[in-house]
């Protein structure tokens, strides 16, 4: 069951003293922070790590320089990869508000990256005072125009299917083809196919290729060498994944975390 966390933006006598609000914490390998939600939108940045974000909708793999955006009262826990330099700034709800009301990741602006590490230097921000006022304004304009990243794992609804997937998030680089895990979960491979398309907008090929890719990314971050996090991720070698690492983020992986 989720943990509800109290409001985290300051008041008194019920009065709200500031719209927005910075945590920034350091956190180990392997460190888990178990589901909860928060009455205010999130914003949380990997300034170095990787993150992974867990909802009952979908998985978030936030790599380094990215962000995930977390709308208030949305059941989450995040995992670290590797050491993991967390900011987050919690805003007010509504004051973000044509940004979507689910979860995504974002690349973030070298402009941005600076507007956050900026606002993390104060507990509270709040729009009464003038520069506090501008940076809010920036940080949510930013915001406005920061593009989607394709990091995230959607999680289909229907049990057989949530049965297969429970099978292949245990173990991303199984091998087994669809027609041998179809057979543990009880469905026919074109039932599959066709609840993965109807839920999680991804061919099972896809979703199965998108699993791998951000296993391999979490392996990366907490130090693996590219062969090894290739091959365990489930690719037949490693130049398989560098070249399918550069189809989806355009770089290859050694220099995706160098950057």
């Amino acid at each position: 069951m989720s943990e509800k966390c109290q409001s985290i933006l300051p008041r008194r006598n019920r009065r709200l003293l500031a719209q927005v609000a910075s945590v920034s914490v350091e956190l180990k390998d392997r460190h888990v922070i178990a589901e909860h939600y928060h009455p205010e939108d999130q914003l949380i940045f990997a300034s170095r790590g990787v993150m992974t974000v867990r909802t009952r909708q979908g998985i978030w793999v936030v790599p380094p320089l990215r962000a995930v955006w977390i709308p208030a009262g949305t059941p989450h826990s995040v995992a670290m990869s590797g050491p993991v330099s967390m900011r987050t700034l919690y805003f007010l709800p509504g004051l973000a508000r044509t940004l979507p009301r689910t979860c995504f990741v974002m690349n973030v602006s070298s402009l941005l990256r600076e507007l956050i590490v900026y606002a993390c230097q104060f507990p509270n921000l709040s729009r009464k005072l003038p520069l506090q006022r501008s940076l809010i304004d920036l940080i949510v304009a930013e915001l406005k125009t920061a593009n989607s990243v394709s990091l995230q794992l959607p999680r289909p609804e229907d049990a057989r299917a949530a049965r297969l997937v429970r099978v292949l998030l245990a173990n991303p680089g199984e091998n087994q083809t669809l027609d041998q895990l179809c057979k543990a979960c009880g469905a026919s491979k074109r039932t599959i196919q066709r609840i993965f398309l109807l839920e999680t907008k991804m061919s099972f090929a896809r979703w199965r290729q998108q699993s791998r890719l951000l296993h391999a990314l979490q392996l990366l971050a907490a130090g693996e060498k590219v062969s090894a996090a290739a091959l365990e991720a489930g690719y037949n070698s490693p130049s398989a994944f560098i070249s399918m690492f550069r189809k989806q983020l355009g770089t290859t992986p050694t220099a995706y975390f160098k950057n």
